[in-house]
């Protein structure tokens, strides 16, 4: 992964902060705040020493032109690790087996609470990330990480809080360092930091953003010469808050990023939550970069707990995400499977 430049411009930010109770949890709401990160959060940021960033990759449009030989080409690799399917969507029943995950003696994640930024828009605008978080924490379905961090009791991944942000946007995309000086403005203020909370920043439709200001390494459907990623997780060690875990969640609902028609809930909702559900997976178990992962000097090293089963499939004249269909609390969600090390294997069940 290619190191991170200093962004050279200052973003404008006001940030409107209607926080439920981060302590609490959602079921309180606390007094409405209004937060502007300052010079000071910009210069925490800037100064941040960051994990590398690790994206989910796209599948822009122009891939469709070469679904032939990708096809091809992974038939047979889908023997062990299915990374292509040209049949139809949502094949829930199909058990892929990729590669099983070394532990690199880093740190995991036991327990965590969620805490959704929501950049200017309603939450609603992605359909109800929290609540399929909920639905998340409390399913058998999340207990596929039990084996990589050691601990097997129920509801240890919660929802906390959340904010309201509303950003006046520069002319260029976004960056890395803009989305932690949103981190920081927020985490500073609810003083929930470490290895048990971590922070989605939701990215509303329009909005580009890039790993730095070089802007090659990007979200943006509008570019496809630098449509690189869906969304992507790290963690960052700040001088005055300590170590911060956050992943940033662009809009999902559009070409290279989207589940299939036809999904249960519709591909707003299930291209948000299955991309989610890939980067939480993928922070509980590797949140620095130095725990689990697969070391095999094939086309899977570095590959993480949901990377290995992030499908794709290629119908006449497009290209999608194929997660499986399934019941998450008894909801009915089109969520990529996780690499099970127990059962050598992409399962949605421990």
């Amino acid at each position: 992964m290619k190191s991170m430049g200093t962004v050279s411009r200052t973003s404008v930010f006001t940030i409107m902060a209607g926080f439920l109770a981060f302590v609490a949890g959602p079921a309180a709401r606390a007094q409405e705040q209004t937060i502007t990160p300052s010079a000071a959060d910009h210069a925490a940021a800037g100064g941040a020493k960051r994990s590398a960033l690790h994206p989910m990759p796209a599948n822009p449009p122009a891939a469709v032109k070469y679904a032939g030989a990708a096809n091809a080409a992974a038939g047979a690799a889908n023997a062990t690790a299915g990374a292509a399917s040209a049949a139809s969507p949502f094949q829930s029943g199909r058990i892929r087996y990729p590669g099983d995950l070394s532990y690199q003696g880093g740190a995991f994640v036991d327990h965590v609470q969620s805490h959704a930024l929501y950049v200017n828009c309603k939450s609603s605008c992605w359909g109800n990330p929290e609540g399929f978080l909920q639905d998340l924490g409390g399913s058998d379905f999340i207990h596929i990480t039990d084996q990589y961090v050691g601990r097997y009791d129920n509801n240890r991944y919660t929802v906390g809080g959340h904010a309201s942000i509303i950003l006046t946007l520069p002319k260029v995309p976004l960056t890395d360092l803009d989305m932690l000086a949103v981190v920081h403005a927020v985490a500073s203020q609810t003083h929930q930091t470490g290895y048990n909370h971590i922070y989605h920043v939701f990215l509303p439709p329009g909005i580009d953003e890039c790993f730095d200001n070089t802007y090659t390494t990007c979200y943006s459907p509008d570019n496809p010469s630098t449509f690189y990623f869906c969304a992507y997780h790290s963690s960052a060690d700040f001088s005055d808050i300590g170590h911060v875990l956050y992943s940033v969640e662009p809009y999902q609902n559009v070409g290279g990023c989207d589940v299939a028609p036809g999904s249960p809930n519709g591909q707003l909702v299930d291209s948000t939550n299955n991309v989610l559900s890939h980067e939480l997976f993928e922070s509980i178990t590797d949140p620095d970069g130095t725990a689990w992962w697969n070391t095999a000097s094939n086309a899977l090293y570095g590959n993480e707990i949901a990377d290995e089963c992030s499908f794709i499939i290629f119908p006449p004249g497009a290209v999608y995400f194929d997660p499986s269909v399934f019941n998450i609390s008894g909801k009915r969600y089109a969520v990529q499977p996780e690499y099970n090390n127990s059962s050598h294997a992409c399962t949605v069940q421990p």
